[in-house]
């Protein structure tokens, strides 16, 4: 594959004709790595191919991997300013080789979560790093604390187990999803991906990596239109939680601030 392979350190790009850049992630284990390839220049809100590689350390390609969660590969794409939150699937190509078109919405850096199984091996996660040419905005995010937002016809109160969340210690996130017009229990909840509900955790941080990154599952019991996640942050900071949800086949996706001591 022609283009430049700087390390994970230095995320260098190269934006000429239609040269590919590859991307070394950081590693959660060391199983295997994961490269990203761009074919094409990036625009904001226009669909770019993205190749994402798989390799084990000697650099030969994994060729077989694990269903979970319905799908071969989850794929979080971040804002690194975490205003922007996309889950999409890649499409295994074989050979270690997956792809999928994604929109970045702005000019900006952005963190692509890669999330997959090799067969037989632990959940492995890697940070692939990409950039959308044009000026950014600079602000910052402000993290939000409050703690009910509605979110289309969806109104979504989210309560934690304790008052204090403190850094590593088990935290329930209780999600109390309500229709917005009746202020009633949702009662069209239906399976995503296979569970109650889908929830990715993200610290804020000027350079993400794979150890900010949090995937909790669904707890089986609880009552209409709850779902129950239990984790824990490794960390004191901010982070910004997204608790996605399938009501009756369109996809809620609720984002909350937390605050960690």
């Amino acid at each position: 594959m022609p283009g430049i392979k700087p390390t994970a350190e230095e995320h260098n790009h190269s934006h000429g004709g239609h040269s590919m850049h590859d991307i070394k992630s950081t590693e959660t284990t060391a199983v295997s790595e994961a490269k990203l390839a761009v074919k094409n220049d990036i625009q904001p809100q226009r669909p770019t191919l993205l190749a994402i590689n798989i390799h084990d350390k000697s650099g030969k390609a994994i060729a077989k991997f694990d269903n979970f969660q319905e799908k071969l590969m989850h794929l979080i794409v971040v804002s690194d300013d975490l205003q922007f939150f996309d889950h999409i699937h890649p499409t295994y190509k074989q050979n270690g080789r997956f792809e999928v078109d994604a929109t970045f919405p702005k000019p900006g850096s952005y963190t692509l979560f890669s999330d997959y199984k090799p067969s037989g091996q632990k959940e492995q996660v890697s940070a692939l790093k990409t950039q959308v040419p044009g000026k950014p905005n600079s602000s910052v995010a402000t993290a939000d604390l409050n703690r009910s937002k509605t979110f289309g016809d969806t109104k979504v109160n989210l309560t934690l187990s304790s008052p204090t969340i403190k850094a590593g210690e088990e935290v329930m996130l209780m999600f109390d999803l309500r229709d917005a017009s009746k202020n009633q229990p949702l009662t069209d909840l239906q399976p995503y991906l296979g569970e109650k509900g889908h929830l990715v955790i993200l610290r804020q941080t000027p350079t993400l990596a794979a150890t900010d990154y949090i995937h909790a599952h669904a707890m089986a019991d609880s009552h209409a239109g709850m779902v129950h996640f239990m984790t824990q942050f490794p960390q004191p900071g901010k982070y910004k939680v997204w608790g996605q949800f399938n009501r009756n086949g369109k996809i809620v996706t609720a984002d909350f601030w937390v605050n960690v001591v």
